[in-house]
């Protein structure tokens, strides 16, 4: 038999589920997953995974960019290619902001689309909640909450009955395949 992944309570109402996530985060539950069809405001912090690192990673990488394209032009205007025009000076710095900026905004849309494929573990070929019947229904009308079996608070019969006992309409086990 395919091992324990988890256990799958089904809510029919964001409010239940952002009930039901501050009761088993307070519970003691940290192994905690929440899918549903649309963004619910407030679940982010429920479930206690605020990630910090997405703006640190565009600022860095921006800072670079900008240090990349300010030198790039400035390399190629005075060393690569000196081109005296119209008695300007050869580092005439103003002309440099707009290629500057663009580099910047390109070097972060380009890290950040790779950072946000790393943390989120993308492409994700398969999930064990695939194979629960909820799963298609997650996408138009349901709401769920997902305990994994790694978590320390975990055991099936008592995460079964407190994950009943908040009003879930349907708790489910989640096996790998």
């Amino acid at each position: 038999m395919a091992r324990l992944f988890g256990l799958v309570a089904e809510f029919d109402d964001p409010e239940r589920l952002l009930e039901a996530t501050r009761r088993a985060r307070a519970e003691g539950y940290q192994r905690l997953d929440a899918h549903t069809p649309f963004p619910v405001e407030g679940l982010v912090e429920a479930l206690g995974r605020r990630d910090e690192r997405i703006p640190w990673i565009a600022f860095v990488v921006g800072m670079l960019g900008a240090a990349f394209g300010f030198w790039m032009q400035a390399y190629i205007q005075t060393v690569d290619y000196p081109l005296n025009i119209g008695g300007k000076p050869l580092l005439g710095w103003p002309a440099y902001v707009p290629i500057t900026f663009e580099i910047t905004i390109l070097s972060i849309s380009i890290a950040l689309f790779f950072a946000m494929l790393l943390m989120n573990g993308l492409p994700l070929a398969h999930h064990p909640l695939r194979n629960t019947p909820v799963y298609p229904r997650i996408f138009a009308d349901r709401f769920v909450l997902v305990v994994e079996a790694t978590d320390p608070r975990f055991d099936p019969e008592a995460t079964r009955t407190f994950l009943e006992g908040l009003g879930a309409l349907s708790v489910t086990e989640v096996r790998e395949a």
